[in-house]
Formats: structure tokens, C-alpha cells, sequence
């Protein structure tokens, strides 16, 4: 293959970053990383996101215990995806929630998922003996729910479809905050391997519409006053849009994979080239935008055999 297969080649450690976006709320961040969140209440502490394995969550969990001794009772998973929701064992929370549609996700292409995971990020998945299983949540929800921690609330919604089917959001009103998983992504590529290109921009839409005053994103820095949220909202339609457009003139004429993955690159490369992830992303976003051009609505199950026959179809 011309390019190491994902982020295969990307075994560097990223430097942390835990900054608080509202009062109790805080953002862990490692450079293009997957994120957490955490929502401290009156009396316990809810994360959003338990990374890929049970040792990055005691990364999250030592952050915690330097703002925080409250426990933590719940855990919200945005999405099934594995490098999202593998080290929820770590917090030993009372409650694991995910949308209704998420936890579908989990029971037709969890294990699947996880393998094809698995090879595609070496580094963050040291340490993988210790996770016990699948993910599975506790709670479910269809189109939102609210949770108190004491006094504090927590919307926690499905606005609509963008990087999975079944995405929910994180609303902290008292402080006007969000947690958007993989929905809004800053200075990182957004991964559209499971996605709904024709959903994605309303789903901004209703996000934009909060008017939040700051935003975790699912990669990349905290967004911290509306200028910053916004940029990152939009930055994230440009890049969703201009992944699908040329993907689906090829698809229009018939045009082959590999035809569409240069008419790809030709569009994104200049403006989103330097954004992390971006070279491992595209070739899944290529492939996933030229299937919904060609009508295949729902996306199709990744496994780690059919990664390396896509990737070698478009980087041969």
C-alpha cells in the first residue's frame, strides 16, 4: 500500500488537555484524539464518551479527581463506535446511556466494528486486554431524555442523523453548554464511514440553533464563545459538503471509486489537509459518500477485511 493503512502509522503519544468550558463542565482533549466530557453535579459526575479502552479512561478519571471527589454515576456514549465506548468498564458507573438507535448499532455491527477499530488505531488501543466486552447501555432513549445531577440538568437528545444514525447530543442549559460527539469536529476530519451526508447539515442546523455559548467537539480543541462555536460548525459542513459533491458527480456518470477519490482529494486536500486524521478518514468518507451518491441509504457494516480491500482499491 502506498500509505500506512489508517492511523497504523501514527504511534506518537498526544499531549492532554483538560480545560473547563462552563462551571463544572470540563473538556479532555488530546490533539485530534478522541474527546471526553465531564459534567460535574451537586453530589456525582456524569462523563460523555469512555474512550477506546479501560487504560485511556483512567486518563479521563485522573483528570476528574484533580477538579472533583464525587463519584461518577453516569456515562453517555454519543455514538457504539469502539474507540468511543470500550473503557466505559473503567468508570464503573451506575448508568450507561445511549439512544436507542446506537445501542441497535452495537447488537448488528459492534464486534465488527471493534476488529476493524482495532487495526486501524494501534496506539489507542494498548492496553486492550482489559476491556471485558462489548458496551452495552443501561438506558436507553429514542428522541431525548434528562437526567438531574441534583439540582443540575442534562438534556441528552437525538437531533438527527451525521456521523451514525444514532447520535445524541449533551445540553448542560444552566451554563448553555454541548456535548456534540463526532457531530462538530474542530481542525480534525470528520470520519463519514457511517455517516448520512444528506442528513448532516440539519443536524448542524439544530445545533446552530441552541446558540450555545461553548462546545466540546468529538476531536480538537474546546470551543469556548460563539465565534469559535460557529467557526467549528461550519468548518464541519464545509468539510462534510465537499467530501460528498465530488463524490456524487463522479457516481452521476457512473464514474468508478477510484475515480471518485481523486475527484475527493482534488476538492479537500487544499483546504483540510493538515487537519488530524485526515489522511486515515478519507478513504472511508470517499467510499461512504459515493455509496449514498449511488443510493445506498444506510451504510454498509466495515470489517477489518473489507478496511483493507477499500483501502487498497483507492491508495493501489
Amino acid at each position: 500500500m502506498a500509505k500506512a493503512f489508517a492511523s497504523q502509522g501514527d504511534m506518537t503519544e498526544k499531549t492532554i488537555t483538560f480545560d473547563e468550558i462552563g462551571e463544572g463542565l470540563w473538556a479532555f482533549t488530546a490533539e485530534g484524539d478522541p474527546n471526553s466530557g465531564v459534567i460535574i453535579g451537586d453530589d456525582s459526575v456524569m462523563i460523555v464518551e469512555a474512550q477506546a479502552t479501560p487504560r485511556l479512561a483512567e486518563k479521563v478519571i485522573e483528570k476528574v479527581r484533580s477538579v472533583t471527589d464525587k463519584p461518577i454515576t453516569h456515562l453517555v456514549l454519543t455514538h457504539y463506535h469502539a474507540v468511543r465506548v470500550l473503557g466505559a468498564s473503567a468508570y464503573s458507573a451506575d448508568q450507561i446511556i445511549m439512544s436507542d438507535m446506537a445501542r441497535g448499532m452495537v447488537a448488528e455491527r459492534g464486534q465488527e466494528d471493534w476488529d476493524s477499530e482495532f487495526q486501524r488505531f494501534p496506539r489507542l488501543f494498548e492496553g486492550h486486554e482489559s476491556i471485558p466486552g462489548l458496551t452495552w447501555p443501561t438506558t436507553t432513549f429514542s428522541d431525548a431524555m434528562t437526567v438531574y445531577l441534583g439540582n443540575r440538568r442534562v438534556d441528552i437528545k437525538h437531533l438527527g442523523r451525521a456521523h451514525t444514525a444514532g447520535d445524541a447530543v449533551i445540553h448542560v442549559p444552566d451554563q448553555n453548554v454541548m456535548f456534540t460527539g463526532d457531530i462538530v469536529e474542530y481542525h480534525s476530519a470528520c470520519y463519514c464511514g457511517d455517516g448520512y451526508f444528506g442528513d448532516w447539515g440539519g443536524t448542524l442546523d439544530a445545533i446552530k440553533a441552541y446558540d450555545v455559548d461553548a462546545i466540546a467537539p468529538g476531536r480538537g480543541d474546546a470551543l469556548v464563545g460563539s465565534e469559535m462555536v460557529n467557526k467549528a460548525i461550519e468548518s464541519t459542513r464545509d468539510f462534510v459538503e465537499s467530501t460528498y459533491r465530488p463524490a456524487a458527480r463522479v457516481a452521476a456518470r457512473n464514474g468508478s471509486l477510484k475515480e471518485a477519490w481523486r475527484a475527493v482529494r482534488a476538492e479537500c486536500d487544499p483546504k483540510f489537509s493538515d487537519y488530524a486524521i485526515y489522511e486515515h478518514c478519507l478513504p472511508f468518507n470517499v467510499a461512504r459518500a459515493y455509496d449514498e451518491a449511488r443510493g445506498i441509504a444506510h451504510p454498509r457494516i466495515w470489517t477489518d477485511k473489507r478496511d483493507i480491500e477499500m483501502w487498497e482499491a483507492v491508495q493501489g
